[in-house]
């Protein structure tokens, strides 16, 4: 073989070799340029998630802070009116009192306003007692600190000592609860 023809086979192998070379590098760069492309489409579709998991957060923190602001007054006007309706049930005796007042004059029969006075409190009780107020009885009982206030003491031989012997003021309880405690007078030992 000649000497040219060598040449233009290894020109011709090695222009092969840098043919296939650059083929290689494209498929290369092309395989990169895929993955680059796969892992920025990753990335734009993991930063679009985390975007809406912080507007939804943002919007349940929001309805959070509405809902507590919306039970806290709900509890302030539960408390600011919670007697309304016992006030409700008591104005109607207040009317009656009213009345009774508007009635009187100097030729008023005393027993008619006794008898109108003691309708009223009837009506009065009553409504106590729908409430779950009621008074306590006290004399005769034994005194107990948890229902009485011992304002004086007197001497009395007919009841054991420590004896409830007389009521200045009447004791309520309301439910299960002493309200006001009987104010008494206790037999002495």
């Amino acid at each position: 073989m000649s000497k040219e023809k060598v040449n233009d086979e290894l020109n011709e192998e090695m222009n092969e070799n840098i043919n296939s070379e650059n083929v290689e590098r494209e498929e290369n760069q092309s395989g990169n340029i895929e993955v680059k492309s796969e892992v920025e489409e990753k990335i734009t579709s993991l930063e679009t998630e985390v975007n809406q998991y912080k507007e939804l957060m943002l919007r349940k923190a929001a309805e959070f802070e509405n809902y507590k602001r919306r039970t806290e007054n709900d509890q302030l006007n539960l408390l600011k009116y919670a007697a309304e309706s016992f006030i409700i049930k008591l104005l109607p005796t207040v009317d009656d009192l009213e009345r009774t007042l508007n009635h009187l004059t100097e030729e008023t029969d005393v027993t008619k306003i006794k008898e109108g006075i003691q309708l009223v409190y009837n009506k009065l009780v009553k409504t106590l007692d729908e409430q779950g107020v009621k008074k306590f009885e006290s004399i005769g009982q034994p005194f107990n600190v948890e229902f009485h206030e011992a304002l004086m003491q007197r001497a009395d031989d007919s009841v054991p000592s420590h004896t409830v012997i007389d009521e200045l003021e009447t004791g309520y309880i309301y439910k299960d609860r002493v309200i006001r405690h009987a104010k008494v007078i206790v037999s002495e030992d």
